[in-house]
């Protein structure tokens, strides 16, 4: 058929849940539908492949019914306290990562354009997610991710935009006022995202605006508890309260990485992303999630006190799980060879020593929780979970203290009140969840896309959507 893009007014306008929920509309209709995304700058990923891609594309892949693949998101900006790495077709790429965002973008682009090619050669429909705004004229040189992949595509683009903010209507008119004739004219629909309210207040603008850009508006997507891994961390501003009696207080380092694997915990239990020690007062458990620094963070955890804090609360009977890089902050000593040899101490609650080497751990993998079936987390003993690990550095037991192995090849430990895993995936898997809860209401994440796919065929005109690309590619 073609190719059809989600582009929005801004970040956070919802572009990357709603090219989710399409995906997963075409894939119940029987179109061999996958995602791409040019260019995606977030430190949550997953793992295709082999390699690296950005989560919302692996997500919206799963949406669709298709094998994750590194064409689906080629190039991955990943932030941390230096600058960024940048990984180009699943792998980190040194050199480029060295150079400035726009004259990266020749080196880049060769690998956008190869995927995206490979893509079409082989599926009825791609379905695009841009980045940011289309409309972002000082980037236009060097913007991948919106018209120059919509053109490449030929694809037909639907322009959403988040009415929750405010000024909706002046973001769609500008956004659209903004850009070249060519580019306005492929735009075929506007869509109102996150509405709360009552949709006949909305009508006289949506006719004013039709009548200044000739666009129709093809739908009106409620606010919705959609379950799906944020990928812009929004979720990470405030609290999160999925109505449960279980409090779970996360940190949030300056750095955080992976932070959208606990969207489905929250909807379960009382979530709230914590930044300083007075924030965290009586929780059920602390996660240290994921980091794309952990020497960084673990100095900052050191420098406002949360590291005191978690000791604190462990101590007086909190349990603590550590995922990854709070895998490797929860040991007592990590170490990392540059110029010299850096050793600096974790928060010492479990006996481990973490040894950074050259080389990166990108695989996907399923294992099964050995937790002491007598000890703080003899709930999870014996649930298997799908997951991925994505991590520099090797763990092992230091000798002087005890700890349990709590999965195979060293990608666990359990010691008293602390579990520590460096597998990703676990809180989202329903068993576990429903394990820590008590809640039997858990949903997976094929519920969570079907859940949306449903209210999106409700609001959203698809069978237009889907006769626009009909047209464009006949």
């Amino acid at each position: 058929m073609g190719a059809l893009m989600v582009q929005g007014c801004s970040s956070s306008a919802g572009k990357s849940v709603l090219t989710a929920g399409l995906a997963r509309v075409l894939a119940r209709r029987g179109v061999d539908v996958v995602p791409f995304k040019a260019q995606n700058m977030s430190n949550n990923a997953r793992v295709a492949d082999g390699g690296e891609i950005g989560s919302a594309q692996f997500v919206q892949a799963i949406a669709a019914r298709a094998f994750p693949t590194t064409d689906m998101n080629p190039v991955l900006v990943k932030v941390n306290h230096r600058g960024s790495d940048v990984i180009v077709n699943g792998r980190f790429e040194p050199e480029i990562s060295e150079v400035s965002w726009v004259d990266r973008t020749p080196f880049v682009s060769v690998a956008v354009f190869a995927a995206l090619d490979r893509l079409i050669a082989t599926h009825d429909v791609v379905l695009l997610e841009g980045a940011g705004s289309p409309a972002e004229i000082n980037l236009w040189g060097c913007d991948l991710a919106n018209m120059a992949a919509a053109d490449a595509a030929d694809a037909v683009v639907l322009l959403v935009v988040d009415i929750d903010r405010g000024g909706a209507f002046a973001h769609l008119f500008g956004t659209w006022a903004l850009m070249p004739e060519p580019w306005r004219e492929r735009i075929k629909g506007f869509i109102l995202n996150k509405f709360r309210g009552d949709e006949t207040l909305i009508e006289p603008a949506c006719k004013a605006i039709t009548d200044m850009t000739g666009i129709p508006f093809l739908g009106v997507v409620p606010w919705v508890d959609h379950g799906i891994p944020d990928e812009d961390n929004a979720s990470l501003n405030g609290a999160a309260s999925g109505g449960g009696d279980l409090q779970v207080d996360i940190v949030r380092y300056p750095t955080v990485s992976n932070s959208d694997e606990f969207q489905l915990l929250a909807e379960v239990a009382n979530v709230r992303w914590v930044t300083s020690p007075e924030e965290i007062t009586t929780p059920d458990l602390i996660i240290l999630p994921g980091s794309k620094d952990v020497f960084g963070d673990l100095a900052w955890l050191t420098a406002n006190r949360i590291g005191r804090r978690v000791v604190e609360l462990v101590g007086s009977g909190t349990r603590v799980v550590g995922v990854c890089g709070g895998l490797q902050i929860l040991g007592t000593r990590l170490s990392r060879e540059s110029q010299t040899v850096e050793h600096v101490m974790g928060l010492g609650l479990l006996p481990l020593e973490t040894v950074y080497g050259p080389d990166k751990d990108v695989r996907s993998v399923s294992v099964t929780l050995n937790t002491d079936p007598f000890g703080a987390f003899s709930e999870l003993a014996g649930i298997t979970f799908e997951g991925y690990e994505i991590h520099v550095g090797e763990t092992r037991r230091d000798k002087q203290g005890p700890v349990r192995v709590c999965l195979d090849g060293n990608l666990g430990f359990e010691h008293g009140l602390a579990l520590s895993v460096y597998v990703h995936g676990m809180f989202e898997n329903p068993q576990v969840l429903g394990a820590l809860t008590g809640r039997t209401d858990v949903r997976s994440l094929s519920q969570c896309l079907d859940d949306l796919a449903d209210t999106l065929e409700e609001t959203l005109a698809i069978d237009t959507v889907l006769s626009l690309i009909g047209e464009v590619h006949d």
